[in-house]
């Protein structure tokens, strides 16, 4: 009952009773007849309402939104559809991949009713058809997936099943916004196999990438053992740094043989001697 039709039921059996209390009773009863029509003909749909009405069981129209009349008892409602976005939630439970393993898959699907007349007639309860159809749909999607692909690929196998659920269901007048792929899990047992195989990459990863920088590195010393072989001064001074380092940092006291101080000295000057007359010639 809307607050319009009750208000105006009450405003006509008022005057009926007033009339009736002036001394005017058929007047009265003709405002209390009308009180009576009113309060069953006059009805009202919100915006989001469409009333399917059949008139002696055939189809009389739909009605919404705002005021409209029925004739009563010839005409009746035979459903109230919501045009508004709904909700559904969905699942499956211990369902085949592709590659035998067992997944439960939680998922939602948006939909709305865009054709009220078919979704009141062509179907006894389209509410309880859609959670069907899109159980069913989800199933027949996790069967033709592999897990990997319903894992990485979410995106594609959100469109898959709304295309397939909207296909479904639009002999009923209902359109498939979207649907959401919530949640995939998976035997723990194989979580731990597949962390373990990921921690497994990501090791051989490092190992490749350690061992490209031990490549690297050996040909540079490979560079440098050519240049010191060709330059003997340059392996004297590069001794020379590395042995001011050391001390330097550590603060120890290092034995230098002989023959070493022997071929550094003669080395030495040599290569001063080199320079300079490089230096003269530029």
């Amino acid at each position: 009952m809307n607050p319009i039709t009750l208000l105006v039921t009450v405003v006509l059996g008022a005057i009926g009773a007033l009339l009736v209390m002036a001394q005017m009773p058929q007047a009265g009863a003709v405002f209390f007849i009308v009180a009576a029509l009113t309060l069953f003909s006059l009805k009202m749909a919100n915006n989001w309402e469409r009333f399917v009405i059949l008139r002696a069981g055939k189809l009389s129209g739909v009605k919404g939104p705002g005021l409209f009349m029925i004739i009563p008892v010839i005409d009746a409602i035979a459903a109230v559809i919501d045009e508004r976005i709904q909700t559904t939630q969905f699942n499956a439970e211990q369902a085949l991949t592709r590659d035998t393993v067992p997944v439960n898959v939680d998922a939602v699907i948006f939909w709305h009713v865009h054709d009220a007349q078919r979704a009141a007639l062509n179907i006894t309860d389209y509410r309880q058809a859609i959670d069907r159809v899109a159980q069913t749909s989800l199933r027949e999607m996790i069967g033709s997936s592999l897990l990997s692909a319903l894992l990485a690929e979410r995106k594609a196998a959100d469109e898959v099943l709304r295309s397939e659920i909207a296909r479904k269901t639009a002999d009923w007048g209902i359109s498939v916004n979207s649907v959401e792929i919530r949640d995939v899990a998976i035997p723990e047992a194989l979580q731990d196999a597949m962390s373990r195989q990921a921690q497994a990459e990501r090791e051989k990863e490092a190992r490749v990438i350690l061992g490209s920088a031990e490549a690297a590195i050996a040909q540079k010393f490979v560079d440098a053992a050519r240049t010191y072989a060709g330059e003997p001064a340059a392996l004297h001074l590069r001794a020379m740094n590395i042995i001011y380092e050391t001390t330097k940092e550590r603060g120890a006291t290092i034995l230098i043989p002989t023959s070493m101080v022997d071929s550094m000295s003669v080395a030495l000057p040599a290569a001063m001697l080199a320079q300079k007359d490089l230096g003269g010639k530029s």
